[in-house]
C-alpha cells in the first residue's frame, strides 16, 4: 500500500494486492489485485483521485504529524501522478 493511501472500515484486500500511492479504497468486495496510484473506489469501479484533493488530504495528514507539506512534496506527487497515468485505465 503506497504513501497517502487509505481504505475504509471493513475493507477486504487479498494477500499480494498492490495498492499504489494516494489511493482511496472503499465499498464491499475485494478490489482487483493491482490498484493504480491515484485511484478512488473499490470492487464496484474506480475513478481518478484528483491531484488537488490529494494535496488537501496530504496537507491535513502532514499537519497532524507536525510536518509541513512543501512545494517539493507537491512536485513529487505531481510527477508520480504523471508517470502512473498509463496504468489508470478504468
Amino acid at each position: 500500500m503506497g504513501d497517502y493511501s487509505k481504505c475504509g472500515i471493513n475493507s477486504m484486500v487479498n494477500t499480494g494486492t498492490v495498492i499504489g500511492v494516494c489511493c482511496n479504497l472503499h465499498g464491499t468486495g475485494y478490489p482487483r489485485n493491482f490498484v493504480p496510484s491515484f485511484s478512488d473506489g473499490g470492487a464496484q469501479g474506480y475513478q481518478v483521485n484528483r491531484l488537488q484533493e490529494v494535496f488537501k488530504t496530504a496537507k491535513i495528514v502532514m499537519d497532524r504529524r507536525n510536518l509541513v507539506f512543501t512545494d517539493e512534496d507537491q512536485a513529487i506527487l505531481t510527477e508520480v501522478f504523471d508517470q502512473t497515468k498509463p496504468y489508470r485505465k478504468y
